[in-house]
């Protein structure tokens, strides 16, 4: 999603926010299966609740979307991990890897992106109607990346920096 994307209407944008969703929602029901897994509890609570919150902004997406043609999206256009299908080694391979902060980064980096979407939408939109909803879109996204910000704050980091070790201590 590093390109500049031009988004000329309400259709377009709401199709844009609805695959946004989409994916997160998707990607935190599956780190809450994948902290679940491993025992943690905690962290697959975390995950599971922003699932929940994301689920539900897209079903009001959806349902302020009924009858409304909106545009078709690329496949993967938003995939936060990879475009492949899930199935590819290199997503069972994060998903094996990943650790509760590992996942709240790659969430973080996501939710950003999403805001930056909306809010360059803000700044090139000349519809009224196109910046009030792209603005509203990044202020909710910006709310997420808040909670996760927050949620990356208490969660410890479980690599060792070596290269910080005192080994005199």
């Amino acid at each position: 999603m590093g390109d500049i994307k031009t988004v000329r209407g309400v259709p377009e944008l709401y199709a844009h926010a609805l695959a946004i969703e989409r994916e997160a929602a998707a990607r935190y029901r599956e780190f809450a299966e994948r902290m679940a897994d491993e025992g943690n509890d905690a962290a697959a609570g975390l995950f599971g609740e922003l699932a929940g919150f994301e689920g539900e902004h897209a079903a009001l997406l959806e349902k302020e979307t009924e009858g409304m043609a909106l545009p078709s999206l690329a496949p993967g256009d938003y995939a936060w991990i990879d475009a492949g299908a899930p199935e590819t080694a290199a997503h069972d391979l994060v998903f094996r890897l990943m650790t509760p902060s590992d996942a709240l980064e790659i969430a973080l980096a996501a939710e950003l992106r999403a805001q930056a979407f909306f809010e360059q939408v803000l700044d090139t939109a000349t519809d009224p109607r196109l910046r009030d909803l792209a603005s509203e879109m990044a202020q909710e996204e910006q709310v997420h990346a808040t909670w996760v910000r927050d949620a990356l704050a208490k969660t410890p980091d479980p690599r060792i920096d070596w290269d910080g070790v005192d080994s005199r201590a």
